[in-house]
């Protein structure tokens, strides 16, 4: 056994064979844990911890300090899209003028994305929408990119670009599925975008695309390897979204500026919100998913697309009553400049499950043991699961927030919160996961 995980398990040893028997004195016993572990002691840790029926802390520990949360910053836009969205969202508006139909986007991540419920009446409503089809992204007021992330990390899934007129989940998709067949691309549009690069590295089937143009570059793996499925963002320009959308409805789709055109009556298409679109951003951390639905969120309320007016909205109004201002900056968690404290995050927990409930919260929410990116931590025994929590995790930082519930049936909140740690995830999780344990056994 390693020397960190010995320690570990010794002192839960010692804090267990004291057996207290009242919740104030295991609620000492956790604070111990917290204060006297080998783990949290050199890194910077926070933990609240809530009972949504007294409404009270039970236990905080550096719970009012500020720590990077990265996608624990999900559960914030979880519920502001909950609040304004409601149960749909505008899926895109439209404007009739003579023969022309001028189309422009809501920031709708549904549009097309692999996994999604199909509006098959929205893509008919295009289809047969005049004699002339205009897309127009007068309403689009943000960067594709949130600030404070990764300029390098432009070619990764994980950081697709925001648009105005989401379509397919912003990446392209290469696959192959047999040996030795080539590979297709998905969209097609993209197949005849694709180059061999023999400077690739060989290890693996690689699709990457060339930074400032939708130019995607393969090596030799992805030609005559096994078989293999990869993504990569595309370039999300006015032209590109017209082209793309030309190709899937099978007419012409030219790009506009909807300020040249006179005031015209406007007409919105709706979309359900299906519960898969919050399952993936929060059991698959999705983040396009996230910042569109901050896009979305602002385009309800001022008829522009703007990450920084969704939150200045939240801030302001939803979480007006909380003792401490969020430093908020995009919709994912991607960015570093996030700052939120162990309590806020509890306290945002608590509305939601007074909201949606705690059947829900446990269909959209990661299980212990079971699902998400917690499928393979947080077991409960007989393999019931009794943490329901959104992970966060950027290099030397990983946060766990959600719900715990305990063999006696209590439901509680908590917000674990650790920064700037440089031995790796697996022991912070350790260490976690003991006083979780310790908790629902206890508690």
């Amino acid at each position: 056994m390693k020397p960190i995980l010995t320690g570990l398990f010794l002192l839960a040893c010692s804090f267990l064979s004291a057996q207290p028997e009242t919740e104030a004195g295991h609620l000492e016993v956790v604070q111990r844990m917290l204060k006297e572990s080998e783990v949290f002691s050199p890194i910077f840790t926070g933990f609240a911890l809530f009972d949504p029926q007294r409404e009270a802390f039970l236990l905080e520990q550096d719970a009012d300090k500020y720590f990077t949360p990265a996608s624990n910053t999900k559960i914030f836009t979880l519920y502001t899209a909950l609040q304004i969205l409601g149960d749909s969202l505008p899926a895109f508006r439209y404007a009739q003028y003579k023969d022309t139909t001028v189309v422009w986007g809501t920031g709708n991540p549904l549009f097309l994305n692999p996994g999604m419920p199909a509006d098959t009446a929205g893509l008919n409503l295009l289809r047969r929408s005049g004699q002339h089809l205009l897309l127009s992204v007068h309403n689009y007021h943000d960067d594709r990119f949130g600030p404070g992330w990764a300029w390098d990390d432009y070619s990764y899934s994980y950081q697709a670009e925001k648009s105005p007129f989401p379509i397919y989940g912003n990446l392209a998709w290469f696959e192959r599925t047999k040996v030795r067949e080539g590979f297709r691309a998905y969209p097609p549009f993209f197949q005849d975008k694709l180059v061999y690069n023999p400077k690739l590295d060989n290890r693996r089937a690689r699709v990457v695309r060339q930074e400032h143009q939708n130019i995607f570059e393969y090596n030799d793996r992805a030609l005559t390897g096994f078989p293999f499925q990869v993504s990569a963002p595309f370039r999300a320009s006015p032209a590109l979204i017209a082209a793309l959308l030309s190709d899937t409805l099978g007419r012409k789709v030219q790009p506009t500026d909807l300020s040249l055109l006179p005031p015209l009556p406007v007409k919105t298409w709706h979309q359900p919100i299906p519960d898969t679109l919050y399952q993936r951003l929060m059991k698959d951390s999705d983040n396009f998913i996230a910042e569109q639905l901050l896009l979305a969120c602002s385009e309800k309320l001022y008829g522009r697309q703007e990450t920084a007016a969704a939150i200045r909205f939240a801030q302001d109004s939803l979480f007006a009553a909380f003792p401490d201002r969020l430093q908020w900056r995009d919709g994912s968690g991607l960015s570093r400049y996030n700052l939120f404290t162990p309590r806020s995050v509890a306290s945002v927990l608590h509305l939601i499950a007074q909201q949606k409930g705690m059947g829900w919260v446990q269909r959209i929410f990661p299980a212990g043991g079971q699902s998400g990116t917690l499928e393979r931590d947080y077991a409960g025994p007989s393999g019931q699961p009794y943490v329901f929590a959104k992970t966060g995790t950027l290099s030397n930082k990983h946060c766990l927030s959600g719900y715990l519930v305990t063999d006696s049936g209590r439901v509680l909140i908590f917000s674990f919160m650790n920064n700037n740690y440089t031995n790796g995830t697996a022991p912070v999780k350790k260490a976690m996961e003991q006083i979780l344990s310790y908790l629902r056994r206890n508690l």
